[in-house]
């Protein structure tokens, strides 16, 4: 539960700053104080993943949470 939400949390910073997103992987990526040029379809193919991503896990959630009985309690 607590990996889905980390997961869900990513994927919505990643579709909201998906340049902030790249450009934080990218300064960890680059050696040193390489200038790495990135293609601008980068930043929209990152904001999809991000996207991919909450549909996934919020499917996942709705799913497990139908499987789950439901207890109904009465007063």
């Amino acid at each position: 539960m607590v990996f889905r939400t980390l997961l869900l949390a990513l994927g919505v910073w990643e579709a909201l700053k998906p340049r902030q997103m790249v450009d934080f992987w990218m300064g960890i990526a680059a050696k040193g104080d390489q200038d790495v040029e990135l293609r601008s379809w980068v930043y929209t193919l990152a904001r999809l993943e991000g996207v991919v991503i909450v549909a996934w896990t919020l499917s996942r959630s709705l799913r497990r949470r139908s499987r789950d009985p439901v207890e109904v309690v009465e007063a």
